[in-house]
């Protein structure tokens, strides 16, 4: 199904997108794209910050014990 188009007047200023069609979207990123510009809605918080907080049980007394040695081969 193709989402209905809309016509809209650029003025020296720019253009103005309808409220609507930014659903509750607070802030945007605009982009140039193969030849298209393209708005995305901006997520209030950072994805990265969720990360740990759910942490797993597996067993071992600290995951990130031997961290440095998996990423550099040694520990410092």
């Amino acid at each position: 199904m193709k989402a209905k188009a809309l016509k809209a007047k650029v003025t020296k200023r720019g253009l103005i997108i309808p409220k609507s069609m930014l659903a509750e979207a607070e802030e945007v990123e605009i982009r140039k794209e193969n030849h298209r510009i393209v708005i995305s809605p901006i997520s209030k918080t950072d994805p990265i910050l969720n990360l740990g907080k759910h942490p797993v049980k597996c067993g071992l007394p600290d995951g990130s014990e031997d961290h440095d040695s998996y990423l550099y081969g040694s520990r410092p």
